[in-house]
């Protein structure tokens, strides 16, 4: 079964711009929106690999 993990992207001056929702500070561009996620993808393989020092993630806190 295929891993899944949600995206935030946008058009803007004809480029296609977005990043991994659990990585927000990371963003990648492509000229197509296919050509966006092939991007994302390889992102989101460098960012999970572990061989990057101090990568920032986001993570729900339970607090009650």
């Amino acid at each position: 079964m295929p891993t899944t993990t949600r995206i935030v992207y946008w058009e803007e001056d004809g480029a296609w711009l977005g990043y991994l929702e659990d990585f927000p500070d990371y963003w990648t561009q492509g000229d197509t929106l296919d050509d966006l996620q092939v991007h994302l993808r390889d992102l989101y393989a460098d960012l999970t690999s572990g061989t990057l020092p101090g990568i920032r993630r986001v993570a729900d806190l339970a607090v009650a």
